[in-house]
């Protein structure tokens, strides 16, 4: 297929297509491993609520702070190679995620079966192993999050886009919901070991999307700029020192602490809260599904609309959304048509939440690009995912404090009737996120008139 800026004008290139499919299969990898990784490392490593709220926020955080750099270098070196070095490093690291329980089981410190039995590990500095496992997949990671998303802004037109971050997001939910489909079936079989054997799915899904790179992507687009490390430094100073994208960083950073929570508190919570029959994983697959049922919908919507005015409609509905999750325990945890009121009313908050981020995510990675002069595509769509680090840095520490405060871990109690008193006003955590998403919502609102401001002043100028 021709590759050409000729082609692309009317339609999307080859390269377009391969880093869409590859990032497909790096979101199946990703979200089935990452939508139960707090549970692997309290069930499977023994590692406490905030112990485990906090390693995996420094996981996911380093995971959106490298592509700072990362993002640098796939500029200098070519995105191809790239491409090679993450999916052969994310390759390595879920495999390990996988044999470090047998590696733990071996030394005699656990045993694995439908229920975990701890010979020792929560007090063995042996399971701290997992922390060089989680940085390679984290460098690997951090590749992914600038080139695909730097890829499709080389692989489109101004005119084709929008389209083209369109597919992206939609391809990114159609990942991330096949892989969240894995484990609930897989647990309602094996149990707790269903939360080891997931590493090794998601480690064929990066195997196969590194063979397709080595087979099929080429592009002329992304030969490598051969930047020097001094470019690429006055290149990093031209992000940081731009006032709009730093401010717009920090304001979005609210939305996504919300947005984290599908994957911090939620597992937990609905598990604790609704019982040990409730399926996390089918729970966190309404948010892919709404967003690839309605992010083109939503994006041909707003296409006459500016990205900052799409991006306020979505930032509104996020305070709403985590009012809604509280409203489950409200409700009391009463079945109605075989759900629990927990999960009913989680499943509406995510609805929300999937219907904000349509207005949100593909306009705000097309403000981001640009911005982008020639050449820095991966610099700036890699710095673009700061906000994730923000968010996931503060979003998993807070719901590490909120889980241990409001809906703690029932076997560190004698009774249920103990447990119960005690997550009684387990709601409380989403009154806090309702407020920082109703902040954030205020605060883009300020900047939008603010940055038209400047503008039309300048025009005047002019």
């Amino acid at each position: 297929m021709n590759n050409s800026p000729q082609r692309a004008a009317k339609g999307f290139t080859r390269a377009f297509w391969v880093s869409n499919t590859v990032e497909l299969f790096e979101r199946m990898a990703y979200y089935a491993v990452f939508i139960v990784l707090t549970i692997y490392l309290s069930s499977i490593l023994g590692f406490n609520d905030f112990e485990a709220s906090m390693i995996s926020g420094l996981f996911s955080g380093g995971l959106y702070l490298l592509p700072i750099f990362s993002g640098a270098y796939a500029d200098k070196i070519g995105f191809r190679k790239s491409m090679i070095i993450a999916f052969s490093l994310l390759s390595i690291g879920y495999l390990g995620l996988g044999v470090l329980p047998t590696l733990l089981e071996a030394a005699g410190l656990v045993s694995y079966g439908v229920t975990t039995q701890f010979n020792g590990l929560p007090d063995s500095y042996t399971r701290w192993i997992i922390v060089p496992v989680l940085f390679v997949l984290m460098v690997g990671g951090s590749f992914i999050k600038s080139i695909i998303s730097a890829s499709v802004a080389k692989e489109t037109t101004e005119a084709t886009r929008a389209r083209g971050y369109s597919i992206f997001y939609m391809m990114v939910n159609v990942g991330a919901f096949t892989g969240k489909t894995i484990i609930d079936p897989l647990r309602n079989v094996i149990g707790e070991q269903a939360y080891i054997y997931i590493n090794y799915f998601s480690g064929a899904m990066t195997i196969v999307a590194l063979l397709a790179v080595i087979l099929l992507y080429k592009s002329t687009h992304t030969a490598g700029e051969g930047k020097s490390l001094h470019e690429i430094g006055q290149g990093f100073m031209r992000i940081i020192t731009n006032w709009r994208l730093l401010i717009l960083i920090l304001i979005v950073t609210g939305f996504w602490m919300v947005q984290q929570q599908l994957y911090a508190t939620m597992p937990k919570y609905v598990i604790r809260m609704a019982g040990e029959t409730a399926k996390p994983g089918w729970i966190a697959n309404v948010n892919p599904f709404v967003v690839v049922c309605c992010v083109s919908f939503v994006t041909r919507l707003m296409a006459k609309r500016s990205a900052i005015t799409s991006m306020n409609i979505g930032m509104f509905l996020i305070p709403f959304s985590a009012l809604l999750m509280a409203c489950g325990n409200l409700l009391g945890n009463d079945v109605i048509s075989g759900m629990s009121n927990i999960t009913l009313m989680m499943i509406a908050g995510i609805v929300i939440q999937a219907l904000a981020e349509c207005f949100i995510s593909p306009r705000y990675l097309e403000y981001f690009s640009l911005q982008a002069p020639k050449g820095e595509e991966g610099m700036y769509l890699g710095f673009s995912h700061l906000h994730s680090f923000l968010s996931s840095i503060f979003g998993f520490g807070i719901a590490g404090v909120l889980l241990t405060k409001y809906c703690p871990d029932p076997v560190l109690f004698e009774t249920r009737e103990a447990w119960e008193a005690a997550s009684a006003n387990a709601h409380y955590i989403w009154y806090y996120f309702a407020a920082i998403g109703l902040i954030s919502a205020l605060a883009l609102l300020v900047f939008a008139k603010i940055t038209q401001s400047i503008d039309k002043k300048k025009k005047a100028k002019v």
